[in-house]
């Protein structure tokens, strides 16, 4: 779905997370970021998908990483979601869609054979430098640190 590929520029993103707290990409650099997006806070997969990077931030933390998760979820559904599975990071409330646009993961899905729009579960790994270093679009929600941190 998205157009970006490994060694691009990750887009300059500009978001708020679930307290109202503006995240930019040049607030990481030095650091490499995971971006994840996912399709609706409090549902199986994504719960699945951010417990498990939850799981393993202790891993992130140590390799020098930072996560932000991104859906288009309102800033209450993202505080619920990040309070009740407290995540140790920030889930950027994109409603307007500014960030899932940049990244182009908004588009055509199929869905027990409706077609609807919606975010496509895709992550992206981020360099010191702002670089897309990888992107994951076959997501395993259940082991996802591992594809990231293999």
């Amino acid at each position: 779905m998205t157009t970006l590929k490994k060694g691009d520029q990750a887009p300059k993103f500009s978001g708020e997370d679930q307290d109202g707290t503006t995240h930019k990409l040049s607030d990481y650099t030095g650091k490499k970021l995971v971006v994840f997006f996912y399709p609706k806070a409090n549902t199986p997969g994504c719960t699945a998908e951010a417990c498990d990077l939850r799981d393993n931030f202790e891993r992130f933390k140590t390799n020098n990483y930072a996560i932000i998760g991104v859906s288009a979820d309102s800033q209450k559904d993202q505080a619920k979601f990040k309070n009740k599975f407290e995540f140790p990071f920030p889930l950027l409330a994109d409603e307007d869609k500014s960030v899932i646009q940049a990244f182009g993961v908004w588009g055509p899905k199929k869905f027990m054979g409706k077609e609807y729009d919606g975010i496509h579960r895709t992550t992206f790994i981020i360099d010191e430098n702002g670089l897309i270093e990888e992107v994951i679009s076959d997501v395993k929600t259940k082991e996802h640190a591992n594809q990231i941190l293999k």
